[in-house]
């Protein structure tokens, strides 16, 4: 597996259902001076992944605010991500979501992020990718196991945090809690304070 972060995300342009249903092509690189939220998931119409979009879907509004885009990518055409928008959440489909969904039919996509399993389907990957297009966190989850929004959106803020005051974040930070200098006694006075 390779490791991304602190790499230059790899760039690629494929086809994509829009939130608006419509078809276009998406070029990665386009979106520097925003932060990007790119996920993987297996397939459409299967089981876990629909929980995972509707999950990104409802916090659309926040990563927005935090000026970060969501992309979806699977191994599915943009005709099959089409037709599963279409079919209502009731019935095992996402319905209208708000983020582009990406198809990735030649798994070219998959395997430059290094998330396609036996060759057939992307693994559950999270890349935060920032404002000039470098990797800074991963996560990749087995094919059962769903991941946390909530974390997506902590890791970003962490990030914007460090990035704004030139802190470091320790384990299990939130928004409004204090950071750490990265000095050895920065971290001998968050130490004393937090550490037992």
């Amino acid at each position: 597996m390779s490791v991304l972060v602190t790499k230059e995300a790899p760039d690629f342009t494929a086809d994509a259902v829009m939130p608006d249903n419509s078809f276009s092509k998406i070029t990665l690189s386009s979106y520097r001076g925003k932060y990007v939220i790119l996920f993987f998931y297996p397939l459409d119409f299967t089981f876990v992944c629909p929980s995972e979009i509707l999950a990104f879907n409802k916090a659309v509004k926040r990563f927005d605010a935090k000026g970060a885009v969501i992309l979806g990518v699977s191994v599915d055409s943009q005709y099959s991500h089409f037709a599963w928008r279409q079919t209502p959440v009731n019935k095992g489909g996402i319905g209208e979501i708000s983020f582009p969904l990406i198809a990735d039919l030649d798994k070219k996509i998959a395997r430059a992020y290094d998330v396609l399993l036996n060759d057939a389907v992307a693994l559950r990957g999270l890349f935060l990718i920032d404002t000039k297009g470098v990797v800074r966190h991963q996560v990749v989850n087995d094919l059962p196991i769903g991941r946390n929004v909530e974390e997506a959106i902590r890791t970003l803020e962490a990030l914007q945090f460090t990035e704004e005051h030139g802190e470091v974040c320790p384990a299990n930070w939130k928004p409004g809690e204090e950071a750490m200098k990265p000095t050895a006694e920065g971290v001998a006075s968050y130490l004393a304070k937090h550490g037992k």
